[in-house]
């Protein structure tokens, strides 16, 4: 005797957990995704702040830009 919740047609489907490893999966790519990307963000990051340093050091004419009153700086 055939169930009668169940048609001869419509496809069975199996729920065997392969939809959770899927997500885990997922997650894991999300993670080392976000990792990686702050990894970059703090190498770019520090590498930005040794160049303003080393050109901070470098400066030729340390008054440059600045305006003042005093007459020393005039050329």
């Amino acid at each position: 005797m055939a169930n009668t919740f169940e048609s001869a047609t419509s496809p069975t489907r199996k729920t065997d957990g392969s939809g959770s490893a899927g997500w885990v999966k997922l997650a894991v790519v999300a993670a080392a995704s976000v990792f990686a990307s702050g990894l970059a963000a703090a190498w770019w990051y520090k590498k930005a702040v040794k160049q303003l340093r080393q050109a901070e050091e470098d400066a030729s004419n340390p008054h440059y830009g600045i305006c003042g009153d005093d007459p020393s700086d005039e050329p």
